[in-house]
């Protein structure tokens, strides 16, 4: 049986099960709620002393499949699930050496963008916990729905820490609680134990303290996976490799000489706040004065991409999660007595309509209606024509190729070699209170637009990185976005670097 006790946003138990584990850790995540579930230090995942990831510490989104840790995604209906098996990366990372510190809060199948949507609690920012007041601790967002990761690799839980991005999921809550955060290009590392959302979009990214740090564990997780039907096969990603092979020569250790930097005019609308526009305005006086050459580009489709992004990763999710019924796959509720079941509806409605959070409800509607005989034209299809808008327009401004379209290779004076924009809108925005349905309803609508900056390079499935720029003017930190061509993952992650070295 499912139950639900107190309102969603209620504080829930921050550890599903105790380790032998240091107070202060247990202290430190009991007070930002990052982590939902971790294990003994010595136990099925621990840190190795040799290998690519020796001496690092990870934690794993609670979407991503492990056998020896609960795997709920932050949801009544898979609250009793434990995997029997380990997702591709969860395998790859503990045989790099790397130890798991346990599974992080997300929002509930990774659907939102502040990560109060879980059923373990809302993460809260630890970044406030530098401004505690007699043990108070401002409650603001850390973001979504990778919330639990970026927060655990901000208190210090860990090295690095595994999410996934599907409209910015891992860029949006790099960029509120101060860490460096990577989506990388689609399809470059598996989903293969990933649970699903939205297929087309869904990514496995990393975030980390740094970017040598999120390198380091991206380097060990993008391997071609043949369990994968998502993944990208290996002659496009050496068609890739060579593509960016003198460019990488000509820009290592720091040299940005001719490296051509597009700044959309796209992403700087008057609703961004100014001490997040002046500071990537800091940032590009900076990265020009060693070398960058900056051009204004253009994205026309930009103001497009945010409601395409939610009408296809909604009809995919609405798809995705039908298997949950309670027969099939998640914990079950029995209809009560009396109920009609002869028809099929009636027998697992009831296990839905407890299992699934509100808002994984409202984008299964929206998803379902998308797809439906009246809408699919109208909506899915519109969504689908503008998400190729999207991709051409990124592919006209690159001066690199697309590997996956075979677009033609522009001059070295021509096009850029990555953009740079605003990862956020605003600096991390206070958690509502989750008791005032007017505040809830509010922030349901203001948390579809938070992504609005980084849904395009989703739709196109390019890389991009998110790293920490400063802080705003009310002190909180504020991020900014490299996105690339596809496949020039390494050439967005030494672009990061150079923006780290200016700080």
């Amino acid at each position: 049986m499912l139950s639900r006790s107190g309102s969603q946003c209620s504080r829930l138990s921050s550890l599903i099960k105790l380790s032998h584990r240091d107070t202060s850790f247990i202290a430190r995540n009991a007070t930002v709620n990052a982590l939902v579930a971790h294990g003994d230090v010595n136990g099925p995942y621990p840190v190795a002393t040799s290998g690519p990831l020796a001496g690092l510490t990870i934690a794993v989104k609670d979407n991503i499949c492990t056998k020896s840790l609960p795997t709920t995604c932050s949801s009544h209906i898979l609250e009793n699930f434990t995997s029997p098996y380990d997702a591709t990366v969860v395998s790859l990372i503990s045989n790099g050496g790397a130890g798991v510190v346990g599974k992080a809060n997300c929002d509930e199948f990774g659907m939102g963008s502040l990560n109060m949507y879980s059923m373990h609690g809302p993460v809260i920012n630890p970044f406030g916990a530098s401004s505690e007041i007699a043990g108070s601790l401002e409650r603001r967002s850390a973001g979504g729905s990778s919330g639990g990761s970026a927060a655990a690799v901000a208190a210090g839980l860990c090295d690095a820490a595994l999410g996934t991005d599907t409209g910015g999921s891992v860029r949006l809550p790099a960029s509120y609680c101060g860490v460096v955060g990577l989506k990388p290009s689609y399809g470059i590392v598996s989903r293969w134990g990933v649970v699903s959302f939205a297929d087309s979009l869904d990514c496995v990214g990393v975030l980390g303290k740094d970017v040598s740090t999120v390198r380091r564990v991206h380097r060990v997780i993008a391997i071609y996976d043949d369990r994968d039907p998502t993944a990208i096969p290996p002659e496009v990603r050496d068609t890739a490799r060579r593509v960016y092979e003198d460019r990488l020569a000509h820009h290592r250790d720091g040299h940005l000489v001719g490296l051509r930097i597009g700044v959309p005019q796209e992403y700087f609308p008057t609703e961004l706040e100014s001490s997040v526009s002046e500071s990537v305005r800091r940032v590009l006086s900076q990265l020009q004065a060693r070398g960058a050459i900056i051009v204004p580009v253009s994205l026309p489709s930009t103001p497009y991409a945010l409601s395409a992004y939610y009408v296809i990763s909604s009809a995919e999710a609405s798809s995705n999660l039908a298997r949950y019924d309670g027969i099939e796959f998640g914990s079950r509720v029995e209809p009560p007595p009396g109920s009609n079941l002869t028809k099929t509806a009636n027998v697992y409605a009831h296990t839905r309509s407890q299992g699934f959070g509100k808002e994984v409800k409202r984008r299964i509607l929206l998803g379902t209606y998308a797809l439906s005989a009246d809408a699919f034209e109208n909506y899915f299809l519109q969504a689908q024509k503008v998400r190729n808008f999207v991709k051409e327009d990124f592919d006209r401004i690159f001066s690199a190729p697309n590997p996956l379209h075979r677009t033609k290779s522009r001059s070295s004076h021509e096009g850029v070699d990555v953009i740079l924009h605003p990862s956020a809108m605003q600096t991390a925005p206070l958690l509502p209170d989750c008791t005032d349905r007017a505040s809830s309803a509010s922030a349901s609508l203001d948390a579809y637009v938070q992504d609005v900056l980084t849904v395009p390079a989703s739709l196109a499935g390019l890389p991009a990185l998110s790293v920490p720029a400063g802080r705003g003017s009310d002190g909180w930190p504020i991020g900014v976005s490299v996105v690339g061509q596809w496949g020039s993952d390494e050439l967005v992650l030494r672009t990061g670097e150079a923006i780290e070295a200016c700080m």
